[in-house]
């Protein structure tokens, strides 16, 4: 055997993708990097917010501090503080010199609505975890492991057209043989395109990933909303006039009708308040642009794809409206690039033929393989 067909033996054999060593199960990314940010600030930073307040709350003990008569003993005075909180009902006069109240007891809850949004927040990925993600997982393994598979199958198919090219006694025959496989498209492999091609008629990805972005961008809003109504009516009244003369005590004389009060932790609520209302606003166009992904084709992708024998999307103009499962598959594809052990080397094929003064040699890495193998070299000129 001479030193070249050694040689491209060699060259062959390198060429074959390794059996990945472990599960890549494990190793799948179910969620884009964008919706992994997402979920990561709009649960984790109420919860953390939230999680000062209480700590400073514990630490520095009652909220409220209330101005007393200068004739009550401290365990009135602690009473008075009491009671006022747990009414937080300011007492004054409207225009027209009547008595109004007005509840304030948002401001109590303030700390626990925090903890209902972050739940909130948290419902649209248990939606995809749980409706979309196993149905997912398995497709991308399916997709990931038939295009490394296609890739070895195309550098095996080079290997046995060696084998037959040189036990072959008539070269003319075998290239013959060669042109008319090409035309009649036998080197392909239609599972996996017929595969992708039936994803695109399916829709219950895109509508579940569609779904989700809706609740989390319905959410934000909600909370936004939320978070302005408490501004609006509550966060710019930090003192206000209690009354304790109710029950036992409506009736003592030496008891004051109003007693003014002022909230020691109002200014902390008012920045949580503008912190989280104030990123939540600055996500929102985040979300939108995640579903606006859906509007295009990954094609960058495809086109890398394109110099597999069985996978020809593209330049058969077979793909159709780009909001179909198909286009959420290739998304998590980009984002699990790295399980894609194929893609390095197809896209320094791909690299290669844009460089490449005949570009009509190298339609597949069917051809670029017989290229390097040296088939070519050998090949009849007509």
């Amino acid at each position: 055997m001479s030193l070249s067909h050694t040689a491209a033996e060699y060259m062959l054999s390198d060429a074959l993708l390794p059996d990945p060593g472990g599960s890549r199960a494990k190793g799948l990314r179910l969620e884009l990097p964008s919706d992994r940010l997402l979920k990561f600030v709009t649960v984790g930073l109420p919860l953390f917010l939230v999680s000062l307040a209480f700590a400073r709350e514990f630490s520095a003990g009652s909220q409220i501090s209330c101005f007393s008569p200068t004739n009550f003993t401290g365990k009135q005075s602690a009473y008075v503080d009491t009671a006022c909180w747990d009414s937080l009902l300011h007492h004054g006069f409207d225009t027209e010199g009547h008595a109004v109240t007005k509840s304030l007891w948002a401001l109590k809850v303030f700390p626990y609505s925090l903890l209902v949004v972050a739940v909130l927040m948290y419902l649209p990925y248990l939606l995809w975890r749980y409706a979309a993600a196993p149905a997912l997982h398995s497709d991308l393994l399916f997709i990931i492991d038939e295009l490394d598979k296609s890739y070895n199958r195309s550098v095996r198919l080079v290997q046995h057209m060696r084998k037959v090219q040189q036990a072959s006694a008539e070269p003319e025959r075998f290239w013959e043989e060669y042109e008319r496989a090409r035309r009649e498209r036998y080197f392909e492999f239609p599972l996996l395109e017929r595969y992708l091609t039936c994803k695109q008629h399916a829709h219950s990805l895109v509508f579940i990933y569609i779904l989700r972005n809706l609740l989390l961008l319905l959410f934000l809003a909600a909370t936004c909303l939320y978070l302005v109504f408490l501004h609006l009516n509550i966060f710019f009244q930090d003192e206000f006039s209690c009354s304790i003369k109710t029950g036992l005590l409506q009736e003592e004389p030496h008891i004051p009708p109003l007693i003014p009060c002022k909230l020691v932790f109002f200014s902390v609520f008012q920045l949580i308040s503008l912190s989280v209302g104030g990123v939540y606003v600055l996500l929102m166009p985040i979300v939108i642009y995640n579903s606006l992904q859906l509007c295009q084709w990954d094609k960058g992708l495809l086109s890398v794809y394109e110099m597999l024998p069985a996978f020809d999307l593209l330049s058969r103009k077979m793909l159709t409206c780009p909001v179909n499962d198909l286009n959420v598959i290739l998304l998590f594809l980009r984002a699990n690039i790295s399980e894609l052990t194929s893609f390095g080397r197809l896209n320094a094929v791909s690299a290669l033929r844009e460089a490449t003064a005949n570009k009509e040699d190298i339609d597949t890495v069917v051809d670029f393989m017989t290229l390097l193998a040296g088939l070519e070299t050998t090949k009849p000129k007509h």
